[in-house]
């Protein structure tokens, strides 16, 4: 009989979250477009994890966690959803319908990306019109295939596990990624810009 295999400690715990949140911040924002919401919901499902599956082995965490996450925005998009519809229905509400939906968020800060000091004033104002362009692109994308691009591209899932994190099968994930690539090239090329 093997002996079972160590209980992860809480600083691998730790570890691991401050490795995901950064992206699992900037999912949540594209998908609930609220930067107060995705940062709630991204510090939900990390207590989420940590209350329910901390002591599971620390290479399932990553899968879980994805899962805790899609779980915590379809939530919130959800009550977002029903409370629109309350407030449709409440003549004395409707002014908080008005609500500025466009934050602002700098890419580069999230992305934590350090601009090389010999790159020129031109050259960093393409690069900060094209991360605008592409996070604008992103944003309009529906939601299952932004979901499914970033987390392929964004945090590097393979086909398999983005599609056991969506339940979905992985034709279903190859297909909405072919789409939102397309939908993105098609956002650049507008924009004269071609790869």
């Amino acid at each position: 009989m093997l002996p079972e295999p160590p209980l992860p400690t809480a600083h691998e715990l730790n570890e691991f979250l401050k490795s995901v949140e950064q992206r699992a911040f900037k999912r949540a924002f594209y998908t609930v477009r609220d930067e107060d919401a995705a940062l709630d919901i991204v510090q939900d499902a990390m207590i989420r994890l940590a209350n329910s599956y901390s002591k599971r082995p620390s290479t399932e965490w990553p899968m879980l966690f994805q899962r805790i996450l899609s779980n915590a925005m379809l939530d919130w998009l959800r009550r977002q959803k029903v409370r629109k519809a309350i407030f449709l229905n409440m003549s004395d509400l409707q002014a908080n319908l008005g609500a500025d939906e466009d934050n602002n968020v700098d890419v580069l800060e999230i992305l934590n990306i350090d601009l090389p000091s010999t790159e020129s004033a031109d050259g960093h104002a393409q690069r900060a019109e094209l991360h605008q362009i592409l996070e604008d692109a992103i944003k309009k994308l529906p939601e299952r295939q932004r979901e499914a691009f970033l987390m392929r591209y964004w945090e590097e899932m393979s086909t398999a596990e983005t599609a056991a994190v969506m339940a979905c099968s992985e034709g279903s994930v190859k297909t909405h990624c072919a789409r939102a690539a397309l939908s993105l090239s098609k956002a650049l090329m507008a924009r004269g810009i071609s790869s």
